[in-house]
């Protein structure tokens, strides 16, 4: 299994001189580097094991104004070489890069004490005790401290058998087969165009295959590949990769660029994360923070957003979300390193949990969810996001990117949550799913809104198909209503004939007598004129009580054939605005009108008469003052 080892230590504590005198590659290219005697840029070599295997090398610059290259180079990493000077001991730098190391979730390494030549032997065991105390509660506490002189040669072969050792018993972290390479260094080649180099943290690539490079998308293809200064057909992950890019200038790519398949990252300005202030930091983090965010070999101005309080302290974890000005692609458990503006050092760091995320508000029950991203188990993280995702549901390549689990695994994953019911897959052709309680609270939901629209519209077979979204009011993608009036169809929760959907065993009531009864009762009120019937007269002939005969008055007064005045009574439109132009008329020649007049005018009993005043009233074709009523004034 392919290993990359990456260097960490202060300015000037020799670890590009201990690469060297270990490979004999001289990892500082760059004419200033050697003018200035310092690394200003990643450096990359490897080490022969024998037997065939190589050991990638990372050097790393030491300074402090270059940490964030040191971060760029690290977040590829699988162990570290921590070098500490014995002439110097444990130094900012040394600090920080360990720190940097622990926060980007390297576990194993070893120690290298460099410059052994210039100090004596009680010194160096002094240095050796220091460092051995420093280091005792981080993850290279206990590790192999060993002293050497790249100068002298002192300490070099038993530093290559502990690396050795440590490759071959070294358990590599679970990598997926999603072909991703964060690109740290662009340059161009004589004869061959733009070529990007990194290190391939999954997946596999071939001469020939079609590319991207993300965020932007920007399509190219593999013109040919090496892995440790060879030539390949194929490159495999934890190796040092070249690819040369066709049809690319080295303008069209940035440092922190992903190299990726097409269709395989889904670029979000919105990330959410799992994140801890260091211990040592002096501050707390607190909401809405601006800080340098880094990732893979990229490094961007973000904001962090807490979600369940006002400031997280040092030493303290939580789930919360980073906010980009523009974005970002990343996968499930991807390493994060934050830094300061002032002091510009690194203070925080975790993992990304959600990196497709979603606006969240504070304290919401959305917080509980985004929780359980963090989650180590793969059923659990998918759950979530399907949860997370609602309606619009998550493609199986969206899936990839947000459990960061091999396709079989996640293959398997999600036939687990299918059969306990926890996801379902509502379109095959594109292979999307969504979370299983979304789908049965929205079956159950479906079925109610039919028994309300069946009490409604008792005369209606039931719902068209191309209506149910909106008579609904669920604004759900089409393959996924689909989906669920399939499940409820064999589940035998409702019917499908002709494209109109209803219940399982809903009866049409008075459908094949609906225009009969409407005439009858439309008979009674035009017989009744000024004096309509009383409404359960006109029904009882007809078998028929007010609530079975509401779809049948609603239709006739939308069809503007009867006006309801109060409860029961409905007057035939015609006879009522008979009387309104009676009153009108009468206003013509009175300045107000009482019950007694408004009697003799119309010929009404007090059954009709209060109420056709009243609802004049309502109508604001009169107004009450006192005993009287009054011809409202138009404004």
């Amino acid at each position: 299994m392919p290993v990359i080892m990456g260097t960490a230590g202060h300015i000037d504590h020799g670890k590009t001189t201990l690469i060297k005198a270990l490979t004999g590659i001289d990892c500082d290219r760059l004419s200033e580097e050697k003018k200035r005697g310092i690394t200003i840029e990643l450096g990359f070599a490897f080490l022969d094991l024998g037997e065939g295997d190589r050991l990638g090398i990372v050097d790393v610059p030491g300074h402090e104004k270059f940490v964030k290259n040191m971060v760029a180079g690290a977040a590829g990493v699988d162990f570290v070489v921590l070098v500490i000077a014995a002439d110097e001991g444990i130094m900012p730098q040394t600090r920080e890069h360990l720190e940097i190391c622990q926060l980007l979730g390297v576990t194993t390494g070893l120690v290298v004490l460099t410059k052994i030549d210039m100090v004596d032997a009680e010194w160096l065991e002094m240095v050796r005790e220091e460092a051995a105390a420093y280091l005792e509660p981080t993850f290279l506490g206990g590790a192999l401290i060993l002293p050497v002189s790249a100068h002298t040669g002192q300490g070099l072969d038993a530093l290559r058998d502990a690396l050795r050792k440590l490759v071959a018993e070294f358990r590599p972290r679970r990598r997926s087969d999603l072909f991703r390479l964060p690109v740290d260094r662009v340059f161009t080649m004589k004869g061959h165009g733009t070529v990007v180099t990194g290190t391939m943290i999954s997946g596999s690539i071939s001469v020939g295959e079609d590319v991207r490079l993300y965020p932007g998308e920007t399509a190219t293809k593999v013109r040919s590949l090496q892995s440790h200064g060879e030539s390949v057909e194929t490159a495999q992950a934890g190796r040092r990769t070249a690819v040369n890019l066709a049809g690319l200038e080295v303008d069209d790519v940035h440092r922190g660029d992903v190299l990726a398949r097409p269709g395989s990252l889904f670029p979000s300005d919105v990330w959410d994360i799992e994140l801890t202030v260091l211990a040592s930091s002096r501050l707390p983090l607190k909401h809405r923070k601006e800080i340098h965010f880094h990732h893979g070999a990229r490094e961007v101005l973000a904001r962090i957003y807490l979600l369940d309080r006002d400031e997280l302290a040092p030493g303290e974890t939580a789930v919360c979300q980073a906010r980009f000005t523009e974005p970002m692609a990343g996968v499930w458990g991807d390493r994060i390193v934050l830094r300061s503006f002032s002091p510009l050092r690194a203070f925080a760091g975790g993992r990304v949990i959600g990196p497709s995320g979603h606006r969240v508000k504070r304290f919401s029950e959305d917080v509980d969810l985004l929780a359980r991203l963090a989650s180590d188990a793969p059923e659990d993280v998918a759950e979530a996001q399907l949860a997370l995702a609602g309606a619009k549901g998550l493609s199986f390549a969206e899936l990839l990117t947000m459990t960061n689990l091999e396709t079989k695994g996640l293959e398997k994953t999600l036939g687990v949550l299918g059969g306990q019911r926890r996801a379902v897959l509502f379109d095959k052709e594109t292979r999307r799913y969504a979370g299983g309680e979304l789908a049965e609270r929205l079956s159950s939901e479906l079925l109610e809104f039919l028994k309300g629209f069946h009490r409604r519209e008792s005369m209606k077979p039931g719902v068209q198909r191309g209506e149910l979204a909106s008579s609904w009011g669920r604004d759900l993608p089409p393959k996924f209503l689909h989906f669920l009036l399939e499940r409820l169809l064999k589940q035998g929760g409702i019917e499908v004939e002709q494209e109109v959907i209803r219940l399982k065993g809903h009866k049409v009531s008075l459908a094949s007598d609906q225009a009969k009864v409407r005439e009858r009762i439309l008979s009674a009120y035009v017989g009744g004129g000024a004096t309509p019937p009383n409404l359960k007269d006109v029904l009882e002939p007809l078998g028929l009580d007010a609530k079975q005969a509401a779809p049948v008055l609603k239709l006739l007064q939308d069809q503007g054939e009867l006006i309801r005045i109060k409860d029961d009574m409905y007057y035939h439109t015609p006879a009522l605005h008979g009387i309104r132009d009676g009153i009108i008329g009468f206003f013509a020649d009175h300045r107000e009108m009482t019950a007694p007049d408004f009697k003799e005018l119309t010929g009404l009993s007090r059954k009709y008469l209060i109420p056709v005043l009243e609802y004049f009233d309502k109508e604001k074709l009169t107004v009450r003052v006192g005993d009287a009523r009054r011809l409202r004034k138009r404004s």
